[in-house]
């Protein structure tokens, strides 16, 4: 295991888990959440998160993003990184709904049509957040190569993304972190 991924993965045992009792988005209780934004935004560990996230980016990838909130850390630290690489990802923000005023639309950033894109989002248990994303890029006209998530919590976006002709990779598992897979 690199150094940046034991740098990642203990600052997410120690930082982004958190044991007790939960109910997740689906309502389902669970004895562990994970707030990986804990990680993701800490300084001490931003430029290790985005370089593995790097190492997973098909290289002829032009934007990064995915639905706002959980997608913005990942996505925005890790086209910062790579621009002070010399490589350039435009990152941008999937709005949960229609912007009614200005420009409008659910795209909010420099995405255009075209670009060959990663949807990113920091936790995923079922991957509903990733699909959603992918369908609002490609009705936006831009083409989903990859579904890329930090913690993959569930264990079953990748059947999910699958179903829908993508592929999907997370950095992390819920057993790389000591719990079981909590699909739904």
């Amino acid at each position: 295991m690199s150094d940046a991924r034991n740098r990642v993965l203990e600052h997410l045992l120690e930082h982004s888990v958190r044991r007790g009792d939960f109910v997740l988005k689906s309502g389902r209780p669970s004895s562990w959440f994970i707030d990986s934004k804990q990680t993701i935004c800490s300084p001490e560990v931003m430029v290790d998160v985005a370089s593995l996230l790097l190492e997973r980016i098909p290289a002829d990838t032009t934007a990064i993003g995915g639905l706002t909130m959980g997608a913005d850390g990942a996505a925005f630290i890790t086209a910062g990184v790579a621009a002070t690489r010399g490589r350039l990802l435009r990152a941008f923000s999937v709005r949960k709904e229609v912007k009614d005023h200005g420009g409008g639309g659910r795209i909010a950033g420099p995405l255009l049509p075209g670009d060959r894109v990663v949807i990113t989002e920091d936790t995923v248990t079922r991957g509903t957040s990733l699909l959603e994303a992918a369908r609002v890029v490609r009705d936006f006209g831009a083409e989903v190569i990859l579904l890329l998530a930090v913690v993959d919590r569930g264990g079953t976006a990748a059947a999910m993304a699958a179903n829908e002709g993508l592929a999907f990779d997370a950095l992390f598992s819920a057993p790389d972190l000591g719990f079981s897979y909590e699909g739904v």
